[in-house]
Parts: structure tokens; sequence; C-alpha cells
């Protein structure tokens, strides 16, 4: 976390600051005035009612950048200041300002420089004082820097405190989004699954009935009654089964509520799954942009490709790349190496076997094997304009029917 960027201050918290710096600045200056002689504003006093104020101001005008330039408007601001009591305000809010970046050269530099420049404070007016010794004019002045130097740590301190805070809060709330989006994405493909496996039985029970009715010729009118019942009421319940299916399904993020699976999402796809811990790295330009088909196919491949990685690659950087390659649309997952055992988890074997009947049905092809480090490689070439046959696919949706009934059996 870079704790040295200081962050910007509107136009009303800058005016506040040089505000009190100026109201700082005018209690020296009228302190300054009850020890002048009384009618020397004419002759020696001049500089103290036309100089003095000028510098304070330019001052107080460079301040306003302190936050850009810090350093090199401290400095000239510190020297500057020894030559104006009414700047006095401008010097410490220059101090403190420097001191809330917590480096201790800038701290040092600005320092030093602060209790040398007062030293030269009163040659500028004749003031009538005591002698001093040399160790108390010093103290003085750093007792005065060290005070404003402390406040300016304190408030550095509490700025790097709340930032931190709010990078927390910020990292817990996208974490719980991807908790709560992988949570309902996981109960909605259980309950899918679970109607999945009810609707194969239903099928498989009015397929079994179905052939009894026609294999047996023996059966008197009250059982061929039964199992015409059975099987209208099996197809009526797979029926509904399937209309529960597809709601869930449409629920998911290909709703019609959604926005098109296209290659333009998958960065969302890849900031989803940097969110949920995975370290990913996305590359490659597409300029343009491809068929619906490709597009759509596309994104599949690298959401297959994750869900791989996390499943059997915990832990392992995923580089992805998406390209447009000798008029073709080019999706590579690559995933390193595992570096630590974990068991792995249950799976059902046909992701891999889904995708690839996917992406031929959009007219390309798919590679996928392990690599000599150790990792696994997913290769994905799509036709950048879709199949070459538009009866066979006019807009794109019969190939997702296709594929789907081709993963129902």
């Amino acid at each position: 976390m870079n704790t040295d960027a200081a962050p910007r201050l509107g136009g009303w918290q800058q005016a506040w600051r040089l505000t009190a710096a100026a109201a700082v600045g005018v209690v020296f200056w009228f302190s300054t005035a009850t020890q002048l002689p009384a009618g020397c504003t004419a002759d020696s006093c001049s500089w103290f009612v036309t100089g003095d104020p000028l510098v304070a101001v330019a001052c107080l005008i460079a301040l306003w950048w302190r936050r850009r330039f810090p350093i090199v408007v401290a400095v000239p601001v510190l020297i500057l200041a020894s030559t104006s009591t009414l700047a006095t305000g401008a010097a410490l809010l220059a101090l403190t300002s420097v001191a809330t970046r917590r480096r201790p050269v800038e701290l040092g530099l600005t320092g030093v420089t602060y209790v040398i420049a007062s030293q030269f404070a009163l040659e500028f007016y004749p003031v009538q004082s005591i002698p001093t010794p040399l160790w108390l004019q010093l103290v003085l002045p750093a007792l005065g820097a060290g005070i404003a130097i402390a406040l300016g740590l304190a408030v550095g301190a509490r700025r790097v405190e709340v930032r931190s805070l709010r990078e927390r809060a910020e990292s817990a709330e996208r974490e719980q989004a991807a908790r709560a989006a992988q949570a309902r994405a996981v109960e909605r493909n259980r309950i899918a699954r679970e109607m999945h496996d009810g609707l194969a039985h239903r099928i498989s029970l009015v397929s079994m009935q179905a052939g009894a009715l026609g294999r047996r010729r023996d059966l008197s009118a009250e059982e061929n009654d039964v199992l015409i019942r059975g099987i209208a009421d099996g197809a009526h319940q797979a029926l509904e089964e399937l209309r529960d299916v597809l709601g869930v399904l449409r629920a998911g993020p290909d709703g019609p509520d959604s926005a098109p699976l296209s290659v333009d999402r998958i960065p969302e796809l890849v900031s989803d799954a940097r969110a949920a811990g995975l370290d990913v790295t996305l590359t490659g330009t597409v300029p343009g942009a491809p068929s619906d088909v490709a597009g759509r196919t596309g994104f599949r491949v690298v959401q297959e490709g994750l869900t791989n990685a996390v499943k059997h690659a915990p832990g392992a950087h995923v580089r992805i790349v998406v390209e447009k390659s000798a008029g073709e649309l080019l999706v590579r997952v690559r995933n390193s190496r595992v570096t630590t055992e974990a068991a792995p988890p249950p799976t059902s074997g046909f992701g891999l076997l889904g995708l690839a009947e996917r992406v031929s049905l959009a007219g390309g092809a798919l590679d996928h094997h392990p690599t000599a480090d150790g990792g696994y490689l997913l290769t994905a070439r799509l036709p950048w304009s879709g199949p070459a046959s538009r009866e066979e696919n006019p807009d794109g949706e019969r190939l997702e029917a296709d594929a789907g009934r081709h993963r129902r059996r």
C-alpha cells in the first residue's frame, strides 16, 4: 500500500487550512507590532506594513500547491517566512504538510531550514529585545517546528489508517459480492443437477413403460390403461421438471435480462475470478467484433478454463490470451504447475466434452493437454465470422439449442 500519496483536498478544505494559517500569522504580526517604537511606520517600520503582508500573501498562495510539490513549495516558504511575521502561520502549515508524508529526510531538511531562517527574522524590524543566549534562540524555533511536525505526523498516521480501513472495507464488499454470486451460482447449479437427474429418471420410466406397451401383447385392457396413464403422467411430470430446469437456467448469467455473452465480457469474468482469489492475467487484443457464435463460445472457453483451474489447480497462475489470429478468434487458457497438494474435488468429467461439442458446433477446434512444466493448456480456434452455412445457423441460437440437446444426452 502506498502511504506517501496524499489525498487530494477539496476547495473548502484548502480554504479553511489557509485561513487558519493566516489567522496564526495575524497573531504573530500584532504581537510584533506591540514591540515596535511608536510612529515608526513612515520610516524604519515601512517594511512591516508593506513588504511583510505581501510576502505573507505570496506564501499563502504558494501553499495551494504544497501537496503536488511538497518540498519545492515548503523550502521557499520557510525561507521567505523569516522576512515576514505575518507568514509565520504559512511556515508552520508548510512544516505540518511535509510531516504528513512521514519521510525522515524531508522532515530533517524542512525543520533545519525553519530553525536557521528564524534567526534572521528580527533583522527586518527595529524591535527592542533583551539579549538572549544562542541556545535559547535555537530552542524556541525548534520547539515550534517540533509541535508542527508532531501534528503533521499524527495527521499522516490518521490518513494512512483511514485509507487502510477504506481499502479493507471495499475489499470486503467485493469479496462478499463475489461469495454471494458464487453461492447463488452453486445453488442454482445444484438445483439444476437435481432436476436433471429427476428428469432423466422420468424419461427412463416413460421409455420403459412405452417399451413394455409395445412388446407385450398379452396385457389386459386394465393393464394397458395403467401403462398409458403412467406414460402420460410421466411425460407431464417430465415437462414440468423441464420447465423448472429452464427457469433455473434462465435466472443465471445467460438469462434474458442480462447482457449477451461475448468476448467483451471476458474482462468481467476475469475480474470476478480475481475477486474470488484466483491469480489471473488477461492479454491480447480483439479488433472489431467476432460473430455472436464465436464471441459466445469464446466466453464459454474462458469460463470452462477458469472453472477447471479452480477445481484442479488451486493457487496456480492462470494466463488467458484472447486475440484475432489469421482470421480466427484464438482463445488460450493456461495454468501453471500447482505448488500445493490438495485433494481433487469430485467432478462430473463432462465439462471439456461438452465444451468440445460447443466449439465443434461453432465450426472451430478445441485442444487441451498438459504442458511440459506441469501445467495445463486449453486452446480454442473459432471462425471469426461464425459457421459458413447461415441456413444451419441463421442467428447463432441454433448452436446453443443443439449443444444443449447434446449435453442432455
